[in-house]
Protein backbone atom coordinates (compact mmCIF):
# COMPACT_ATOMS: atom_id res chain seq x y z
CA UNK A 1 0.00 0.00 0.00
CA UNK A 2 2.84 2.36 0.16
CA UNK A 3 3.11 2.10 -3.49
CA UNK A 4 3.43 5.41 -5.65
CA UNK A 5 0.44 7.00 -6.91
CA UNK A 6 -0.97 5.98 -10.31
CA UNK A 7 -1.65 8.38 -13.55
CA UNK A 8 -5.30 8.97 -14.59
CA UNK A 9 -7.20 6.03 -15.93
CA UNK A 10 -4.31 5.60 -19.60
CA UNK A 11 -6.99 3.87 -21.83
CA UNK A 12 -9.70 5.85 -24.05
CA UNK A 13 -13.63 5.60 -24.53
CA UNK A 14 -14.92 7.25 -27.49
CA UNK A 15 -18.45 7.95 -29.18
CA UNK A 16 -16.76 9.51 -32.03
CA UNK A 17 -15.46 6.85 -34.73
CA UNK A 18 -12.86 9.73 -35.80
CA UNK A 19 -11.05 9.10 -33.21
CA UNK A 20 -9.83 6.75 -29.92
CA UNK A 21 -10.15 3.10 -30.40
CA UNK A 22 -10.55 1.02 -33.37
CA UNK A 23 -13.71 -0.17 -33.04
CA UNK A 24 -14.23 -4.00 -32.21
CA UNK A 25 -15.25 -5.98 -35.31
CA UNK A 26 -17.47 -7.79 -33.81
CA UNK A 27 -19.91 -4.50 -33.29
CA UNK A 28 -19.97 -3.26 -36.48
CA UNK A 29 -24.25 -4.39 -36.12
CA UNK A 30 -24.48 -1.76 -33.56
CA UNK A 31 -22.28 0.80 -35.18
CA UNK A 32 -25.82 3.09 -36.29
CA UNK A 33 -26.18 3.51 -32.70
CA UNK A 34 -22.81 4.97 -31.45
CA UNK A 35 -22.63 8.61 -30.80
CA UNK A 36 -23.75 11.60 -28.43
CA UNK A 37 -27.55 12.32 -28.41
CA UNK A 38 -29.43 14.83 -27.59
CA UNK A 39 -33.44 15.13 -27.35
CA UNK A 40 -36.62 15.21 -25.96
CA UNK A 41 -39.63 12.68 -25.44
CA UNK A 42 -42.87 12.34 -23.54
CA UNK A 43 -43.42 9.62 -20.00
CA UNK A 44 -45.84 8.58 -17.97
CA UNK A 45 -47.49 5.38 -16.55
CA UNK A 46 -50.42 4.56 -14.54
CA UNK A 47 -50.65 6.75 -11.54
CA UNK A 48 -47.72 9.01 -13.20
CA UNK A 49 -48.71 12.17 -14.53
CA UNK A 50 -47.51 12.15 -18.03
CA UNK A 51 -44.69 14.49 -18.59
CA UNK A 52 -41.85 16.39 -20.92
CA UNK A 53 -38.44 15.26 -20.72
CA UNK A 54 -35.01 16.25 -21.98
CA UNK A 55 -32.51 13.71 -22.67
CA UNK A 56 -28.68 12.68 -23.29
CA UNK A 57 -27.44 9.35 -24.37
CA UNK A 58 -24.02 8.25 -24.82
CA UNK A 59 -23.18 5.05 -26.65
CA UNK A 60 -19.54 4.50 -26.88
CA UNK A 61 -16.61 1.48 -26.86
CA UNK A 62 -13.17 1.44 -25.86
CA UNK A 63 -12.42 -1.00 -29.11
CA UNK A 64 -13.53 -4.52 -27.00
CA UNK A 65 -16.29 -6.08 -27.73
CA UNK A 66 -19.01 -4.39 -25.88
CA UNK A 67 -20.66 -0.52 -25.66
CA UNK A 68 -21.10 1.41 -23.15
CA UNK A 69 -24.49 3.06 -22.74
CA UNK A 70 -25.32 6.13 -20.79
CA UNK A 71 -28.00 8.32 -20.17
CA UNK A 72 -29.31 11.27 -18.30
CA UNK A 73 -32.47 12.80 -18.25
CA UNK A 74 -34.59 16.05 -17.11
CA UNK A 75 -38.04 17.59 -17.20
CA UNK A 76 -39.47 20.13 -19.22
CA UNK A 77 -41.81 22.79 -18.45
CA UNK A 78 -44.11 23.84 -21.24
CA UNK A 79 -41.94 26.20 -22.29
CA UNK A 80 -39.33 23.49 -22.25
CA UNK A 81 -37.31 25.16 -19.59
CA UNK A 82 -35.55 22.31 -17.51
CA UNK A 83 -37.62 21.41 -14.10
CA UNK A 84 -35.31 18.87 -12.25
CA UNK A 85 -33.08 16.62 -13.06
CA UNK A 86 -34.79 13.24 -13.97
CA UNK A 87 -33.60 9.41 -15.03
CA UNK A 88 -30.21 8.26 -14.86
CA UNK A 89 -28.94 4.46 -16.43
CA UNK A 90 -26.27 3.01 -17.46
CA UNK A 91 -25.81 -0.24 -18.98
CA UNK A 92 -23.71 -2.51 -21.15
CA UNK A 93 -24.49 -3.75 -24.74
CA UNK A 94 -22.86 -6.47 -26.65
CA UNK A 95 -23.36 -8.92 -29.56
CA UNK A 96 -23.70 -12.16 -29.05
CA UNK A 97 -20.58 -14.56 -30.34
CA UNK A 98 -20.87 -17.77 -31.98
CA UNK A 99 -17.62 -19.35 -32.87
CA UNK A 100 -16.35 -15.73 -32.28
CA UNK A 101 -18.34 -14.39 -34.96
CA UNK A 102 -21.42 -11.58 -33.90
CA UNK A 103 -24.93 -12.38 -35.17
CA UNK A 104 -28.42 -10.92 -34.95
CA UNK A 105 -28.75 -11.59 -31.09
CA UNK A 106 -27.37 -9.00 -28.38
CA UNK A 107 -27.22 -9.09 -24.77
CA UNK A 108 -27.58 -5.94 -22.53
CA UNK A 109 -27.74 -4.67 -18.77
CA UNK A 110 -29.41 -1.69 -17.45
CA UNK A 111 -29.49 0.21 -14.53
CA UNK A 112 -31.14 3.08 -12.86
CA UNK A 113 -29.81 4.55 -9.55
CA UNK A 114 -33.06 3.23 -8.31
CA UNK A 115 -32.22 -0.39 -7.34
CA UNK A 116 -33.56 -2.44 -10.01
CA UNK A 117 -30.87 -4.14 -12.36
CA UNK A 118 -32.45 -5.61 -15.80
CA UNK A 119 -31.03 -8.29 -17.79
CA UNK A 120 -32.03 -7.31 -21.59
CA UNK A 121 -31.77 -10.14 -24.39
CA UNK A 122 -32.78 -9.00 -28.02
CA UNK A 123 -31.75 -8.50 -32.11
CA UNK A 124 -30.21 -6.20 -33.91
CA UNK A 125 -31.94 -6.15 -37.48
CA UNK A 126 -29.90 -2.94 -39.18
CA UNK A 127 -30.81 -0.01 -37.66
CA UNK A 128 -33.68 -1.41 -35.46
CA UNK A 129 -32.68 -3.06 -32.02
CA UNK A 130 -35.62 -4.97 -29.82
CA UNK A 131 -34.76 -6.14 -26.33
CA UNK A 132 -37.13 -7.52 -23.71
CA UNK A 133 -35.84 -8.79 -19.87
CA UNK A 134 -34.36 -12.06 -19.45
CA UNK A 135 -34.55 -11.05 -15.43
CA UNK A 136 -35.32 -8.41 -13.44
CA UNK A 137 -33.41 -8.00 -9.61
CA UNK A 138 -34.14 -5.50 -7.58
CA UNK A 139 -32.73 -4.37 -4.20
CA UNK A 140 -35.29 -4.51 -1.18
CA UNK A 141 -36.07 -1.01 -0.69
CA UNK A 142 -36.74 -0.79 -4.77
CA UNK A 143 -40.11 -0.09 -6.50
CA UNK A 144 -41.50 -3.57 -7.75
CA UNK A 145 -40.35 -3.74 -11.20
CA UNK A 146 -41.46 -6.89 -13.41
CA UNK A 147 -40.43 -6.80 -17.00
CA UNK A 148 -39.38 -4.39 -19.59
CA UNK A 149 -39.39 -4.12 -23.53
CA UNK A 150 -37.33 -1.60 -25.61
CA UNK A 151 -37.31 -0.30 -29.00
CA UNK A 152 -34.43 1.50 -30.52
CA UNK A 153 -34.13 2.98 -34.60
CA UNK A 154 -32.50 5.42 -36.54
CA UNK A 155 -34.89 7.13 -38.49
CA UNK A 156 -33.90 9.70 -40.55
CA UNK A 157 -30.39 10.16 -38.97
CA UNK A 158 -32.65 10.43 -35.36
CA UNK A 159 -32.32 8.06 -32.37
CA UNK A 160 -36.16 6.92 -32.08
CA UNK A 161 -36.77 4.67 -28.79
CA UNK A 162 -39.54 3.47 -26.92
CA UNK A 163 -39.73 1.71 -23.65
CA UNK A 164 -42.32 -0.37 -22.03
CA UNK A 165 -42.12 -1.76 -18.72
CA UNK A 166 -44.41 -3.80 -16.01
CA UNK A 167 -44.57 -2.42 -12.64
CA UNK A 168 -46.34 -1.84 -9.60
CA UNK A 169 -48.34 -4.51 -10.49
CA UNK A 170 -49.43 -3.71 -13.86
CA UNK A 171 -48.94 -5.34 -17.20
CA UNK A 172 -46.44 -4.09 -19.78
CA UNK A 173 -47.49 -0.67 -20.68
CA UNK A 174 -45.63 2.49 -22.91
CA UNK A 175 -43.88 4.38 -20.12
CA UNK A 176 -40.89 6.69 -22.04
CA UNK A 177 -40.51 7.25 -26.00
CA UNK A 178 -38.30 9.63 -27.04
CA UNK A 179 -36.69 11.56 -30.35
CA UNK A 180 -32.97 12.25 -30.18
CA UNK A 181 -30.41 14.25 -32.47
CA UNK A 182 -27.13 13.08 -32.73
CA UNK A 183 -24.90 15.65 -31.63
CA UNK A 184 -21.39 13.88 -31.68
CA UNK A 185 -19.61 10.93 -33.17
Amino acid sequence: MNAPPVDAYPYEDTHDLRQGPDLHPALLGLLPFIGLWRGRGQGGFPEVDDFDFAQEIRISHDGRPFLAYESRAWLLDADSKPVRMAGREVGWWRPVLVDDRPGDEMEATMMPPTGVMELYLGRVSGTRLEMATDAVVRTPSAKEVAAGHRLFGIVDGALLYAHEMSAMGHSLQPHLSARLLRIGG
